[in-house]
C-alpha cells in the first residue's frame, strides 16, 4: 500500500510529463475533504492518505508518497446542481440565499454549482433562476479567510469568524482603549524657545 502524506497544490511547477505518468487519485468532493483516507489509484494500487487536518484536495494537486513518488489528484463528477439565469441579478441573489444557508457553492463565470439537493432545487426555482441536475466536477469556494485549500462554511466558519475578527480589530482596534495623555505635558516646553540667559534677562544667577 502507497502511503501518501504531503500534497503540492496546483499550480505546483512539477514538470507536465511526470504528472502524465502519475496514477491518479479520482474522489469527488466529499471525498477531497477528508484528511485521512483509504482509496485506489486508477492503477488499482491502494493509498493510505495522512494529510494535515483540515486539507481539502482539488483536482490538479499533486500527492508526495512516502517513497517519493507522485499521485495527481481529479475530482470525479458528481451528481450536482447547476443553477444559470440571464439576468445576473437573480443569479447573484441566488448565491446570497445559498450563503445564507452555509452551502458549499462553486462560482462559474455565468454559473452556480453545488451539491444536489431538491429541498434547494425548489428554493432556487422560486427565485426565478434555472437549476439543473448534471454530473460534473464540483470544486466549492474556500472560505473568504480560511486556507486555499478549506472549502465549505461548515468546515471553515470558526476559523473564518476568527480571522475576521482579528483583521476587524488589527484595523479598527488602535482607534479605540488606548490612553490620550500624550497630548499632555509638553504644552509648556515652547516657552524655552529663544530665552536667553544673560546679565540683562532679570533673573538672578
Amino acid at each position: 500500500m502507497l502511503t501518501i502524506d504531503k500534497v503540492l497544490s496546483a499550480p505546483h511547477g512539477i514538470a507536465a510529463v511526470l504528472v502524465r505518468r502519475a496514477p491518479k487519485l479520482v474522489l469527488p468532493f466529499g471525498e477531497r475533504s477528508k484528511s485521512r483516507l483509504r482509496a485506489v489509484l486508477d492503477n488499482g494500487e491502494e493509498a493510505a492518505l495522512f494529510l494535515p487536518r483540515g486539507t481539502v484536495l482539488r483536482g490538479g494537486d499533486l500527492l508526495v508518497a512516502e517513497d517519493g513518488s507522485f499521485v495527481e489528484v481529479q475530482a470525479a463528477a458528481e451528481r450536482v446542481l447547476e443553477v444559470r439565469s440571464a439576468d445576473p441579478h437573480a443569479l447573484m441573489r441566488a448565491a446570497y440565499h445559498l450563503g445564507n444557508r452555509h452551502t458549499p457553492v462553486e462560482v462559474g463565470r455565468d454559473y452556480l454549482r453545488l451539491e444536489f439537493d431538491p429541498v434547494l432545487a425548489d428554493m432556487l426555482a422560486r427565485l426565478g433562476v434555472q437549476a439543473v441536475q448534471a454530473d460534473a466536477a464540483f470544486e466549492p469556494e474556500a472560505g473568504a479567510y480560511g486556507g486555499g485549500h478549506k472549502h465549505g462554511h461548515d468546515a471553515t466558519f470558526a476559523e473564518d469568524y476568527a480571522a475576521a475578527q482579528a483583521v476587524f480589530h488589527e484595523h479598527h482596534g488602535h482607534d479605540h482603549g488606548h490612553s490620550h495623555s500624550h497630548h499632555h505635558g509638553h504644552a509648556h516646553d515652547h516657552d524655552e524657545e529663544g530665552h536667553v540667559h544673560g546679565p540683562d534677562c532679570g533673573h538672578k544667577h
